[in-house]
């Protein structure tokens, strides 16, 4: 299963009753954080999380209010005496970024372990995590990411009997690897114990950007699709574009056409004081659509 906390919706600024926009995402004893803007440990002390267990923290781009909050949450978890190594991804400079912000916390009692990602699109393991990055379009390099929890297939005991597989090996088998007999010189395969493969989790995150290719080829079919709904009002589609944002309608056009099992929308500009306004509409775009508060929380279950 994966646990997901949407930590904070805002854009641009934090405000009383809105915090900048982080994604909390858990499971099998990992902790993934997406997006750090300013007092982000806060948000998470709210959202009733620990800043402790957090291994990963992947940077959409290199803008304050996605990023400024690093420091303080890195003071924060070597406050609660984590001493395990932490993985800090991002777009190419997040080292040199980070090593920057870091001159008013240049000692902490875990390692950074900087993992930079070139513009192309690709893949990376963050165990149990496999993550998929891609480009979006925005004024500066900014890069979206689709989580997946890979399934294993399902394990046949019959199968794996009528193949005389031995007991001892089933196991590994179950987990890809392969296995030699030394003694009947035999060499047994996954496919000799598992059934079809079986469908994992998708979670599809992006943010800061206008529509474009990568998004609609990347994030088909997700179990849940957060998108940036930075601007409710119609009115405000000029500023989109300027700026490099997405508006509600088009991240539902979006969700229309790739088919989530459900959207929630983010990074609400300060000037839309209640985005909820505009959900009844949306609606009659894509249906499961929601507009949400910082703190909401879903579990998404293996099929």
């Amino acid at each position: 299963m994966l646990e997901v906390c949407l930590v904070g919706t805002g854009g641009m600024m934090p405000l009383t009753y809105r915090f900048l926009s982080s994604l909390l995402v858990r499971s099998e004893g990992s902790t993934l954080l997406i997006d750090c803007g300013e007092a982000t440990q806060v948000a998470i002390r709210k959202a009733e999380y620990s800043t402790h267990p957090i291994d990963n923290i992947l940077i959409t781009h290199f803008h304050a209010d996605h990023i400024s909050g690093l420091v303080g949450l890195l003071l924060s978890m070597g406050n609660t005496d984590r001493t395990e190594p932490v993985n800090i991804v991002g777009p190419k400079g997040i080292k040199e970024v980070v090593t920057s912000l870091r001159v008013i916390a240049p000692e902490l009692p875990f390692n950074l372990n900087f993992i930079e990602l070139n513009d192309n699109n690709g893949f990376l393991e963050l165990s149990p995590f496999r993550i998929e990055y891609f480009k979006l379009k925005h004024r500066i390099t900014c890069l979206g990411y689709n989580i997946y929890l890979d399934r294993l297939a399902e394990f046949l005991p019959e199968k794996a009997k009528k193949n005389n597989v031995p007991l001892r090996f089933w196991n590994k088998l179950q987990h890809g690897e392969e296995c030699f007999d030394e003694i009947n010189n035999i060499k047994y395969t996954s496919d000799m114990v598992m059934g079809e493969e079986r469908r994992g989790i998708k979670l599809s995150y992006f943010t800061d950007t206008r529509p474009c290719d990568n998004i609609l080829n990347l994030t088909k079919d997700a179990d849940l699709m957060i998108a940036e709904g930075m601007y409710g009002d119609i009115d405000k589609i000029d500023n989109a574009k300027s700026y490099k944002h997405m508006m509600m309608t088009e991240a539902c056009e979006i969700a229309k056409i790739n088919n989530p099992k459900e959207l929630w929308l983010t990074h609400y500009s300060p000037s839309e004081v209640k985005p909820q306004i505009y959900e009844k509409e949306l609606k009659k775009i894509f249906d499961n659509v929601k507009i949400l508060k910082d703190g909401e929380k879903k579990i998404i279950y293996f099929e």
